[in-house]
């Protein structure tokens, strides 16, 4: 408990350096003097009586830190999940074809419908998933390895897909290019609100079902051990689509998060999913804001999309749990 309680308090610091840092920087006594009652009653009753400073602190970084730190805790706590569904470590939250899926809703709302990229791409995620789930499904059972084949044949198709959609639209493309690297850039209290129910819920299933997991590990064996396994498969998959369906649509596709977070949690707190998944959750919380951060002052004023960072430091965990895996030092 003492080392989660310790993520928490890192998760905490790390929001206010968030919030503190941006074109702008501002001392961190006046970050935290703006959250004063009065101030929280003005965002909630007329924002626009707000003053200058709150105004950037409130309504501009605070929605996007905190958009950040829910879309990292999501991806983190569907890559653990993932992992533990397909017994594979290298497994992440895009393996059922969801960020397939949201790219093609994404190019086609950039195309046709330029205003709702984001309703599209969860859309499409979440029928993506559930094409994926039905081409899985053989009498009334999910293979695992059918499950993660027909993710990624899913994944090419809808790749496909949306470089055809992109090259017809390549005059209306520059949002869902931008997009599809992953921003958190323009994040507003309303997209706060959907990925906070979305992944509550789903993070609450998780944790209330840890057990299950840790024996979803055995595979098939695990119905010896009274799992019934066909039910939280679906279960499972579900609670993963969901994680990541809302925060794709909301941040776009930002890579290895989901996939590194499980890995560094475990390292330090097990393979038991009862300390892995919180760990994992808070962890990818904590990595999500200080890339984003990182994002918005390495090229200071202007911004790179999220996931070229995560990808920078991701693909090279990557390939070391590939080569970890090869020494047969990786757990399965």
């Amino acid at each position: 408990m003492r080392r989660i309680f310790t993520l928490i308090i890192v998760s905490v610091a790390v929001m206010v350096i968030g919030i503190s840092i941006g074109s702008v920087n501002l001392p961190f006594s006046q970050v935290i003097a703006s959250f004063a009652f009065k101030n929280i009653k003005l965002v909630l009753e007329n924002p626009k009586a707000l003053g200058t400073t709150e105004t950037i602190i409130l309504q501009i970084r605070l929605p996007r830190v905190l958009l950040a730190y829910l879309v990292g805790l999501s991806l983190a706590s569907a890559g653990t999940a993932s992992q533990a569904l397909f017994k594979n470590p290298l497994a992440d939250p895009y393996i059922l074809g969801i960020s397939g899926g949201a790219s093609v809703g994404a190019a086609i709302a950039a195309v046709y419908f330029p205003r709702y990229i984001g309703p599209f791409a969860l859309a499409s995620a979440l029928v993506s998933v559930y094409i994926v789930y039905r081409i899985s499904k053989i009498d009334g059972h999910i293979p695992i390895d059918t499950l993660l084949l027909a993710g990624i044949a899913f994944g090419f198709f809808s790749s496909a897909i949306t470089s055809y959609l992109l090259y017809v639209g390549r005059e209306r493309i520059h949002n869902v290019i931008f997009w599809l690297m992953g921003t958190f850039n323009g994040a507003e209290w309303g997209d706060v609100k959907l990925v906070l129910i979305s992944s509550a819920v789903g993070f609450a299933f998780l944790m209330t079902h840890w057990r299950e997991l840790n024996l979803l590990l055995f595979g098939e064996e695990s119905v010896a051990l009274g799992l019934d396994i066909g039910f939280y498969r679906k279960a499972v998959i579900f609670v993963i689509s969901l994680l990541t369906a809302f925060a794709v649509a909301t941040s776009g596709i930002i890579g290895f998060v989901g996939l590194v977070s499980p890995h560094a949690m475990r390292i330090i707190f097990g393979p038991s999913h009862k300390k892995l998944l919180p760990a994992s959750a808070l962890f990818g919380g904590i990595l999500m804001v200080f890339a984003d951060l990182l994002a918005r002052i390495l090229l200071k004023p202007a911004e790179i999309p999220v996931g070229i960072v995560t990808a920078l430091f991701g693909a090279p965990f990557f390939l070391y749990l590939l080569v970890k895996r090869k020494r047969g030092e990786l757990y399965a």
